[in-house]
């Protein structure tokens, strides 16, 4: 069997806001803008915002999946987390640093760059 994951979407209450902080976070514009779904392209990748209450969908919120962003090196992972909530703070596991933050909307996410 042939695999691909090419998308992921995040869970957002206030989706302009969401999409005020990934626009600032990735350094780019969002590809799709909608009031229920918002797309990122990041190298051929699909980060999707979902306004799930928009539709009135149910949602529990955790820490069990985790998006993980891995940038070129611990400068840029530090510059990107300066002044974010921050959940798991800057460790080295394995050949990585490693750390998580809190985006706007409660989600848990994972930002890596390697140890040189």
């Amino acid at each position: 069997m042939k695999c691909n994951i090419r998308s992921l979407y995040l869970c957002v209450r206030d989706m302009e806001r969401a999409i005020r902080f990934y626009e600032k976070f990735f350094e780019r514009e969002a590809a799709e803008k909608n009031k229920i779904y918002s797309v990122f392209e990041i190298s051929g990748f699909r980060l999707g915002l979902f306004a799930f209450e928009e539709v009135q969908e149910n949602h529990v919120f955790g820490s069990n999946c985790l998006p993980s962003i891995d940038v070129e090196n611990v400068d840029i992972l530090k510059d990107k987390i300066k002044d974010l909530e921050i959940c798991f703070p800057l460790t080295k596991i394995g050949g990585n640093w490693v750390a998580e933050f809190v985006d706007t909307e409660g989600n848990h996410i994972e930002i890596t760059a390697p140890i040189k």
